[in-house]
C-alpha cells in the first residue's frame, strides 16, 4: 500500500463477555475518513456454556455497522427491533441523539457449540446529523454489490467506490470493500476511492513499500489515491474510508460527538435512565468509571 501514515496492530479488548481484537481508535489515528471504531470478533469457537452477551447500552453521533463472517447474533434495540443477524448481511443502526441497543447469542444456539466471527464498525455521523432521530436498517447479504475484475472477488458493503454503490443508507461519502485474492498480484485502485483510506488484513497478506503485511494489520494512508498494494494468493483484506470530517470528534465509552458537553449530556442522561429501553431487556450496562479529574469538571 503506497504512502503508508500508520501500520496498526489489533489489541485485545473486551465486548460484553467476549474478546475482540481492536483496530481503531488507536492512539496515532483516532479516525479514517468517517469510521471511529473498528472490532474484529474472533474467529471463536464458543462451547455449549459460553454465549455472546452484551447488555443494552447506549450510543449517539454514530451508525453502527455489524458484519458476521460465522455465526449468528440476536440484535434488539430501543426501537423494537429484533432482528438475527447472520453471515454477509449487514446491520446498519443509527443512534442519532440516542438509542440503546443489547447484542446476544440466539436462543436457539446457546445451549450449543457455534463459532462467531465478524466486525463490529462504528461510523461518526456528519455534524447536521448527529441529533437526527434513530433508524435501524438490514441489508441482506444478496443484495451487496459484488463482482469480479482481474482475477479479484470485490464486495461493497457499503458506500460508494469503484463505480458501485452499496444499497445500505451511509450518511456521508465512505466506502467499506471486501477483496478477495487467488492468486498472488497487484491491486491498483486508488483512481476509484477517495479521502482517507485503512486496509485490514484478514487472511493471507500484502507487500506494500516493500515490506510484507500479515493477519491482524492495519494500514492507513491519507491519500487514498496512491492506494497501490500486491496481495499474496488467497488472501481477504477490508479497505475503508472517505471523506474526514472537518469538526473533531470526541469519543467516550459508546458515545461520539463533536462537542464535550454532547458527551457529558449522553453520561448524564444514562446514568438518570432516560434513554428509551430495550423491549424485553432488563439489564443495566454501567457507565465505566470515569477519573476523578472528569467527575469534578
Amino acid at each position: 500500500m503506497s504512502n503508508i501514515q500508520h501500520i496498526i496492530e489489533e489489541r485485545p479488548s473486551n465486548i460484553g463477555n467476549f474478546l475482540v481484537g481492536r483496530l481503531l481508535p488507536f492512539r496515532g489515528k483516532r479516525m479514517v475518513g468517517p469510521f471511529a471504531f473498528i472490532d474484529h470478533m474472533g474467529p471463536a469457537c464458543l462451547s455449549d456454556h459460553e454465549n455472546l452477551d452484551v447488555g443494552p447500552h447506549p450510543h449517539i453521533g454514530l451508525s453502527t455497522l455489524t458484519y458476521l463472517l460465522e455465526g449468528s447474533m440476536m440484535h434488539r434495540d430501543s426501537l423494537g427491533t429484533e432482528l438475527e443477524i447472520q453471515p454477509g448481511a449487514v446491520n446498519w443502526m443509527t443512534a442519532g441523539h440516542g438509542i440503546v441497543h443489547s447484542e446476544r447469542t440466539p436462543d436457539y444456539l446457546r445451549n450449543s457449540e457455534k463459532m462467531l466471527h465478524g466486525l463490529q464498525i462504528w461510523v461518526a455521523l456528519p455534524l447536521h446529523l448527529e441529533d437526527m432521530e434513530p433508524a435501524f436498517s438490514h441489508t441482506p447479504a444478496e443484495e451487496l454489490p459484488t463482482w469480479q475484475e482481474d482475477g479479484l472477488t470485490f464486495k461493497l458493503i457499503a458506500g460508494q467506490a469503484l463505480g458501485h454503490s452499496s444499497p445500505v443508507p451511509v450518511y456521508s461519502p465512505l466506502y467499506f470493500l471486501e477483496i478477495k485474492s487467488t492468486h498472488r498480484q497487484t491491486v491498483n485502485i486508488g483512481a476509484g476511492l477517495y479521502g482517507e483510506s485503512g486496509l485490514y488484513i484478514l487472511e493471507g497478506g500484502i507487500v506494500g513499500e516493500g515490506h510484507v503485511f500479515e493477519p491482524k494489520q492495519m494500514l492507513v494512508t491519507q491519500d487514498s489515491t496512491l492506494c497501490s498494494f500486491e496481495m499474496l494468493e488467497n488472501s481477504t483484506v477490508y479497505l475503508f474510508g472517505g471523506e474526514p470530517f472537518p469538526e473533531e470528534r470526541f469519543i467516550y465509552w459508546n458515545f461520539v460527538a463533536s462537542t464535550r458537553e454532547k458527551i457529558e449530556d449522553a453520561k448524564e442522561r444514562w446514568l438518570a435512565q432516560t434513554f428509551p429501553p430495550v423491549p424485553g431487556e432488563t439489564d443495566f450496562v454501567p457507565l465505566p468509571p470515569q477519573p476523578v479529574a472528569l467527575k469534578e469538571k
